[in-house]
C-alpha cells in the first residue's frame, strides 16, 4: 500500500477523530488517520467520559467550555444520540488545604463565566441525603458538567469525518516516522507507506513512542486506571452526579440503571497495564462506601482498566515540535484527553490549515518543560 496525504493523524481516539472531523468539514479532504487497533478500543472507549469546567487552569476551562459547547451543537444538529447527561459535578473536601484551594479556584473558574456553586457540608446533605458529609469541610458543584457516552461520541465522529472524505485506516500500527533534513515525509506503517508533510501524533498513552520515532523524548507517562460498574441500582435517588472526594482521588456517577465507581492510585508505577486487580476494587468500594453509605447494597457487575497519559505538569502538549517540521503533537491529557478531545480537534485543525490557531496554546507548549516555570492543574483524578 502507497497512500499519499496532506495530513496523516495518528490515533484513533477522541483526539484523532475530532482532528479529523474538523478538518474534513473544512474541505481537506486528503486526510489519513491510523490507528493500529480498533477505533476507540483504548483510552477513549475505555473511560468514564466526564465533562466538567471545574479546573484550575484558564487554558483547560476554556477547552471544557468550547467543548460543551460542540456537544451541544452536535447533537442537534446530527440528530445522534452521544449519551450527552448534564447531571453536574460534585467536587468534596475534606482537608483544610483542599477546601482553600477549592475556595482560590473559584474566582477563577467565576471569571470565566463557569456557573460552579460552593457548598457547605449541611447544603450537600440535603441535596444529597444519601452522602455522608460529617467529615467534610465543603464542596463545590458545577450544574452544568456532567457525561458523554465516550464510544458514541467517537463513532459519530468517525462516520461524520468518512462521509466528507477523510480516510480512516484501522488495524494499521505506525513502524517509523520518515523525515528527511528535519521536516516530515509520512510515515511507514504495517500496510505500507503513507506521505504527507504533517504528522499529528494523538496516540494517547503512546504519545512518546510516536514522538521517539521522530526523535523526540516527550515527558509523556501511560498510568493505569481501573473503573468499575454496578449492577442496575436505583437505591439513590436519581439523576446520580459525578461525585469525587479531591483528598482520596475516589468518584462514582450514575450510568444507566447502575453505577460506575473508580478511583486514582498515586503508588502505582507508570506502565501499559491494563488488567484489572481485584484487590484493588476492595480499597474502591471501601472510600465509596464510606462517602455514600447506601453503596453497600450495589454489586459488582464487571471492571476495566484504561491508561491514562500524563505530564510532569498533568497538562497536555499541543503544538508543532520545534525540531522537526510538520510534526505535531495532541498528547499527555492527564485524563482530561476524552472531554478536551473536541476542543483540541478544532483547535488542530486551524493550526495545520493555517499555521496558527487564535487558542493561546502556550501554556501547552512542547519545550515549555525545559525554558519556564509551569502552572500545574491542580483539580486532576
Amino acid at each position: 500500500m502507497f497512500v499519499s496525504a496532506d495530513i496523516v493523524i495518528i490515533g484513533g481516539g477522541i483526539t484523532g477523530l475530532s482532528t479529523a472531523y474538523f478538518l474534513a468539514q473544512k474541505g481537506q479532504a486528503q486526510v489519513v488517520l491510523l490507528e493500529k487497533d480498533l477505533l476507540a478500543q483504548a483510552s477513549t472507549g475505555l473511560c468514564v467520559g466526564g465533562i466538567r469546567q471545574q479546573f484550575t487552569h484558564p487554558a483547560n476551562i476554556l477547552l471544557s467550555q468550547e467543548t460543551i459547547r460542540f456537544l451541544e451543537k452536535f447533537k442537534k444538529d446530527s440528530q445522534t444520540d452521544i449519551g450527552f447527561h448534564q447531571v453536574g459535578y460534585l467536587f468534596l473536601a475534606q482537608k483544610q488545604k483542599t477546601w482553600e484551594d477549592f475556595l482560590d479556584s473559584v474566582p477563577i473558574q467565576r471569571a470565566y463565566n463557569v456557573p460552579v456553586e460552593v457548598l457547605s457540608p449541611g447544603e450537600i446533605k440535603e441535596r444529597w441525603p444519601y452522602l455522608r458529609v460529617d467529615d467534610l469541610m465543603g464542596g463545590t458543584f458545577g450544574p452544568d458538567d456532567g457525561y458523554v457516552d465516550p464510544y458514541q461520541l467517537a463513532m459519530a465522529l468517525a462516520n461524520r469525518a468518512r462521509d466528507s472524505g477523510a480516510l480512516i485506516l484501522e488495524n494499521t500500527e505506525v513502524k517509523e516516522i520518515l523525515i528527511r533534513q528535519n521536516r516530515v515525509e509520512g510515515v511507514e506503517t504495517t500496510q505500507g507507506t503513507v506521505s504527507a508533510q504533517k504528522v499529528v501524533n494523538a496516540a494517547g498513552a503512546w504519545g512518546r513512542k510516536i514522538a521517539q520515532m521522530a526523535g523526540i523524548d516527550l515527558p509523556v507517562r501511560p498510568f493505569r486506571r481501573q473503573v468499575f460498574a454496578t449492577k442496575p441500582f436505583d437505591a439513590a435517588p436519581q439523576p446520580v452526579p459525578m461525585v469525587i472526594d479531591q483528598d482520596t482521588l475516589s468518584y462514582f456517577r450514575g450510568d444507566g440503571p447502575g453505577l460506575l465507581l473508580g478511583m486514582s492510585d498515586p503508588s502505582e508505577p507508570p506502565s501499559f497495564f491494563t488488567h484489572v486487580d481485584r484487590s484493588f476494587l476492595e480499597k474502591v468500594i471501601v472510600h465509596a462506601v464510606h462517602r455514600a453509605p447506601i453503596l453497600g447494597k450495589a454489586k459488582i457487575l464487571r471492571g476495566w482498566g484504561g491508561l491514562y497519559a500524563i505530564t510532569p505538569d498533568e497538562n497536555p502538549i499541543i503544538g508543532e515540535i520545534p525540531e522537526v517540521k510538520g510534526f505535531v503533537c495532541a498528547t499527555g491529557f492527564s485524563g482530561h484527553g476524552f472531554q478536551h478531545g473536541p476542543s483540541v480537534g478544532r483547535i488542530l485543525s486551524e493550526l495545520l490549515l493555517k499555521g496558527d490557531t487564535q487558542f493561546d496554546l502556550s501554556p501547552f507548549a512542547p519545550d515549555r518543560f525545559k525554558k519556564r516555570k509551569k502552572t500545574t492543574e491542580k483539580r486532576t483524578v
